[in-house]
């Protein structure tokens, strides 16, 4: 359940990232076709930055550390990219036409997904009792 969420999530993100940035098309018709290229690029979108993005990370941990985390929005530009590439192999109506577009569009998806996860919320949180010890233990020296 967890998982269909959070690709529904991905969708609705592209879906305004689509609207809201010139570059990113979404060629498909209208309705339950748009839809499903929605998620299917957004399942694509997540099995990318699964397997691809903590690579990047751990290579560029220098570079990400010597920008100050600006590194990190080029690196998410270049994985949607990469993904409307996939996605126009597997022969899916999405396309990103270029760097700047698929920048944009990245943080775009990534505010849009952090929005509607502030919404729907976290229930990792909310169903650990509140008893629970921390999970470090606390030692005091005197």
């Amino acid at each position: 359940m967890r998982f269909l969420l959070r690709v529904l999530v991905s969708a609705a993100a592209l879906g305004v990232a689509t609207w809201a940035v010139s570059g990113i098309e979404l060629l498909a018709g209208s309705g339950w076709t748009r839809v499903g290229t929605l998620v299917a690029v957004a399942l694509i979108f997540g099995l990318i930055n699964a397997t691809l993005k903590p690579l990047i990370k751990v290579v560029g941990c220098a570079f990400y550390v010597l920008t100050l985390g600006l590194a990190a929005l080029v690196v998410n530009g270049l994985l949607l990219w990469l993904t409307s590439v996939i996605a126009g192999d597997l022969t899916l109506p999405f396309h990103v036409t270029g760097f700047w577009p698929a920048f944009w569009g990245a943080i775009v998806v990534g505010l849009v997904s952090w929005l509607l996860n502030l919404l729907i919320g976290d229930n990792r949180r909310r169903n650990k009792p509140d008893n629970e010890p921390p999970p470090v233990r606390v030692v005091r020296v005197r």
